[in-house]
């Protein structure tokens, strides 16, 4: 089995295991996004160690294990990505399973399992040309401030939506245009979406643009851009811009 074909299996099957637990009753809210966090993470890290057990693996649910640094393969998952909207019973919520090669995204599967939908970094489909006026995906709970100001200054619709990996499959179908994140993440947050994002054709960088390198001994990752190529540039001027500003 490929790499790319063992993240997209893994993340279909965690994503059913989730709807299953979901569709179960057993569970609601914050337990229930525990539950599937812990269900999800033991499948995925089981199989992935019995799969490819001379990579590393960083998961956002297990201790992390410095060793990883010297390996040029990390598995980078994100068990449930979302988890407050996979517990309120909402869809745009994600499975992210990466592969990392040395620093790089290099190959990556976003289930979007109440969707129905698995995004694969192998089989990138076109994404649709944009609208009029352009739609920039925030937070539904801390939109970021440069985001917003962003948007102003394009004109664009605000459309406010749960986990990463919803929010950056949204550019890569059409949904969307811009997805633009100041508030922190980790990087199993991003990693396996901006795999997929780059096998699109899309842009995807720090807000500062520069690159997004991965397995550093700190995880967390204080901002993203993933856009369409032709707004990227924009994008990053407008930023740098209202960043002087504030």
């Amino acid at each position: 089995m490929t790499d790319a074909d063992l993240a997209a299996e893994l993340a279909e099957q965690a994503g059913h295991l989730l709807l299953e637990l979901r569709g179960s009753g057993r569970f609601s809210g914050k337990l229930l996004g525990d539950e599937g966090d812990r269900l999800a993470n033991a499948l995925l890290c089981a199989e992935l160690r019995r799969s490819r057990p001379d990579d590393a693996l960083l998961s956002e649910e297990e201790k992390d294990n410095l060793a990883r640094l010297d390996a040029s393969r990390v598995w980078i998952v994100d068990p449930v990505d979302g988890t407050r909207e996979y517990g309120e019973g909402r869809s745009d919520w994600a499975v992210h399973v990466a592969l990392a090669i040395d620093g790089s995204a290099a190959i990556g599967a976003v289930a979007l399992p109440a969707m129905g939908l698995v995004m694969r970094s192998d089989r990138p489909i076109e994404v649709a040309p944009p609208p009029e006026r352009l739609r920039m995906l925030v937070s539904r709970t801390r939109p970021a401030r440069e985001a917003v100001a962003v948007a102003e200054a394009l004109g664009a619709e605000l459309v406010p939506m749960g986990s990463a990996g919803a929010k950056a499959m949204a550019v890569a179908r059409g949904e969307a245009d811009i997805y633009l994140h100041s508030g922190g993440q980790h990087e199993w947050d991003s990693c396996a979406p901006v795999a997929v994002a780059l096998a699109h054709g899309l842009h995807a960088s720090r807000i500062d643009g520069s690159p997004l390198i991965y397995n550093q001994p700190d995880t967390y990752i204080p901002d993203l851009l993933i856009c369409r190529r032709d707004h990227a540039a924009q994008v990053l001027a407008l930023v740098r811009e209202i960043q002087a500003e504030l």
